[in-house]
Formats: C-alpha cells, structure tokens, sequence
C-alpha cells in the first residue's frame, strides 16, 4: 500500500509540474529569451546543483551500460526539450499539451525493442482512445486534423520534441537500471547541459545578449521553472522505476487536461470545451491502461 500511495504521488507531481513548467518556458520566450538559452539556462542550474551529489558517488563503480544511455539520453534530451521550447515560443499551450498523448505511442514501441515491455490489449485499446481524444483537440486548430497540420512550424517543433524526448524516455529507464533514480536524475543533469550547450553554440546564440533579458522577473520565472523541472524529473525517475515506460508516459498524459485550463486562463486560448472534451477522451484511455494492465 505505501509503494502504490508514493507511485501516486509521484505521478501526480508529474502531471502538475510538466505543464506548469511549459508555462515558464513559453513565458521567458515571450519575453525575448531564445527557446535555446532557455533550455541550456535550466540544465545548467539543475547541473550545478547536482554537482554536489558527485562528491558523494563512486564514478568508478557505473558500469558502462550506465555512461552509454547517460550520454545518448543527454543527446535526445538537450535537443527535445529544446524544440519543445520552441514550439511553446508561439504555439498554444492547449493544443501542443495534448499533442504529447502521442508520445507513449512512441515510448510503448521503443520499450518493446529496448526494454522488452510488451503491452496486453488493453494496454493498445487504451492508446487508440487517447489519439481519438487527441483528435478533438487538433481539430480546433485552423489547419484542423488533416495532413495541413503538419506544415505548421509549432506542430513540427512539438513532433520532433515529442518524439526525440519518447526516445530519452527509454534511455533514462536504462540508466536507472543501471544505477538509481537519484543518480539519473544527476546524469540527466549534467549530461542534458553539456550538449544543450553545443547547441547554443552550434546556432551561434548570442550569450551577451541573452543575460539582458535576465532581469528581475525573468529570474523568478527561471528559478520557478527550474523547480517545476527538476520535480518532473525527480519523479518521472522514480516512476520509471516502478512502471514500464510505455505504460508510465501513457499515464502522464493525466496532464494535458491541466496544459488545457493553463492554456485558458493565463494565455486566454480559444475553444476550451472541446478542448476539454477531447482531454477527458484521453484521460479515460489512460485510465483503461492503468485498470487493466495486469488483465
């Protein structure tokens, strides 16, 4: 009964903390942050913090399972999450939420060649009803669910987060197999900002020019989204250590309802109801998976 009432909490800060940390991020952006910096900002604070812990590992017991996945985890990560970013630039908040259902799709594929996490048919019913939920959603946009969405620059960014971020997923799971939750989320770390900082290199970002924007306001919505950051992680981790990923990101989508009231009431988004709607549709597709995954 405490494992199951820890898993629950767990999973619940995960499903409050994700969105509120896309709020932060489309914030800063708003504001003239690049989504890059913004990226590079929060694995870089979260990495000094967790270069403390280094003091109190032994480097020299991690096998290297652990520095291979730290390493291709870091790489599918920094570039996720910074497409993610982007996309929150302009994007709705209520329409690229829901977007992210698809990801334990992904997850669930990945899982079954990398971790062998083979799903029962319950399992599979239940993401079909999730893409039908997510169906209402996209067809609110004005490009509405058609293969026209994709030329949308904001569905573009939040596909390839989504996807490369599903991948990350699978390579976190194998790097807590290999040694703790507590210290993946410190490879996760420090991994994600060494190479979220080859990207800002890499697209010749200008770091002078970004400190400007770090006024006053800037720095609480940054320390507020690294606090929202670092809970998702911290409890995505341990979640992964109790669930298969396919399973667990399916679970996670219990976030999108939340992205959709955010989207509403601090970015005055339109077409709520449906939105709503077609989250519920999601959320009841999750919930089939949860009940009857063992049937």
């Amino acid at each position: 009964m405490q494992d199951l009432i820890l898993l629950s909490f767990a999973v619940s800060l995960r499903i409050i903390s994700n969105p509120l940390g896309n709020v932060y991020q489309k914030q800063l952006t708003q504001q003239g942050a690049h989504p890059l910096w913004v990226n590079f900002l929060t694995y870089l604070l979260l990495a000094c913090v967790c270069l403390i812990g280094l003091s109190f590992l032994k480097l020299g017991e991690l096998g290297p399972d652990f520095w291979l996945y730290s390493i291709l985890g870091g790489v599918f990560g920094s570039i996720g999450n910074g497409l993610l970013v982007k996309a929150l630039h302009k994007g709705n908040l209520s329409i690229l939420g829901p977007i992210n259902s698809y990801k334990a799709i992904i997850g669930l594929i990945f899982g079954v060649f990398l971790l062998g996490e083979i799903p029962n048919l319950w399992g599979i019913f239940g993401i079909g009803i999730i893409i039908y939920g997510s169906y209402l959603v996209l067809d609110t946009t004005e490009e509405r669910f058609t293969p026209a969405l994709l030329r949308n620059k904001e569905i573009q960014f939040r596909i390839g987060a989504m996807i490369l971020t599903a991948v990350e997923a699978v390579f976190v799971k194998k790097v807590i197999l290999a040694s703790s939750p507590t210290i993946a989320f410190i490879s996760w770390s420090i991994f994600g900002a060494v190479f979220s900082f080859i990207l800002i290199l890499a697209f010749k970002i200008n770091i002078k020019r970004e400190f400007k924007h770090l006024k006053r306001d800037a720095l609480v919505k940054l320390l507020l989204l690294i606090i929202c950051i670092g809970t998702m992680q911290l409890s995505t981790n341990y979640v992964f250590e109790n669930m298969d990923v396919g399973y667990a990101l399916s679970l996670f989508q219990l976030s999108i309802i939340v992205s959709v009231l955010l989207g509403y009431r601090i970015f005055q988004e339109k077409d709520i109801a449906k939105k709503i709607i077609g989250s519920v549709i999601m959320i009841a597709g999750s919930v089939i998976i949860i009940l009857l995954k063992g049937t």
